[in-house]
């Protein structure tokens, strides 16, 4: 791991050099808005998601599949890929349901007027109060389910744009970056180690949106998925999320969520749109 030993004095102001090196540099910009003209598409379900299987994305496809699973059919989904490495969440469709250019994002068209529904978080308590699961009633419980699915949305870019970013994408090793962050993530493991120590999932005995957005983060991390960063972080010695992470990892529709909006890999492993369940069933035959 190399030292950064020339150091960075900032300039009075700063000025955008557009080739700034590592994973993305090529769509990272100050600004927002969009970049080109390009409607989305819509399928014919209730619920149009444009979206990637990052963790961020994983989260809703799980939620969704979780949902077909306890029988609720008005949860179908149309999930459509948004390609972020070619800027096509920098279209003026997908820039008019997230002016903030970011996946995963939403449009449920069930209501009277189509509403947009963007932030992972967001997706996420939109459609467990629309189908009443997965999210506890009861006031203390409820409060305590939120408690970690917000604690996720803060916690979560130190783990991937912080320690992924430096760790496994940045340009250059920075010691002090890396060595800052890994601290970091490492801190935020020891939280929900020490909390699932106690309890099945992470608010309490109850499977909750709330695992559904710390596990594609944490629980793949503790499982060696992500950033090939599991000795280095030296994630087996946090035994309760790794036997709460390979729990969660086991339910069918986890598995099947994880697959939506695949585009790396082997072919026959991707799935870079979902339009009906079969969808899932033929990538699944080839894992």
């Amino acid at each position: 791991m190399s030292d950064d030993n020339n150091g960075y004095e900032p300039p009075r102001v700063w000025q955008w050099e557009s080739e700034s090196g590592g994973r993305f540099a090529n769509i990272n910009r100050p600004v927002a808005g969009a970049t080109h003209d390009k409607e989305l598409p819509v399928g014919q379900h209730p619920h149009q998601l444009y979206s990637l299987a990052t963790p961020n994305g994983q989260k809703v496809t799980i939620l969704f599949e979780e949902l077909l699973a306890c029988g609720f059919d008005e949860a179908e989904y149309d999930a459509w890929l948004i390609d972020i490495s070619k800027g096509e969440q920098f279209s003026s469709g997908f820039v008019a349901i997230n002016p903030n250019s970011k996946i995963p994002a939403m449009v449920d068209h069930s209501q009277a007027e189509p509403l947009r529904v963007f932030e992972s978080g967001t997706i996420l308590l939109y459609l467990a109060e629309k189908f009443d699961a997965f999210l506890p009633k009861a006031h203390a419980q409820r409060t305590e389910c939120l408690n970690w699915l917000f604690w996720q949305m803060g916690a979560a870019p130190f783990l991937g744009g912080g320690f992924g970013h430096f760790y496994a994408y940045a340009p250059r090793k920075i010691r002090y970056a890396i060595d800052r962050y890994a601290m970091e993530a490492k801190r935020q493991l020891d939280v929900l180690d020490r909390e699932l120590a106690d309890r099945e999932f992470i608010a309490g005995n109850d499977y909750s949106i709330a695992d559904m957005a710390i596990w594609p983060w944490y629980g793949q991390m503790a499982l060696g998925r992500l950033y090939e960063a599991g000795e280095f972080l030296q994630v087996e010695s946090y035994e309760h999320v790794l036997r709460w992470a390979r729990a969660i990892d086991s339910r069918t529709a986890v598995k099947r969520g994880r697959v939506v909006n695949r585009s790396l890999g082997k072919p026959e492993k991707q799935l870079h749109e979902r339009h009906e369940a079969a969808d899932i069933d033929r990538v699944l035959r080839n894992t």
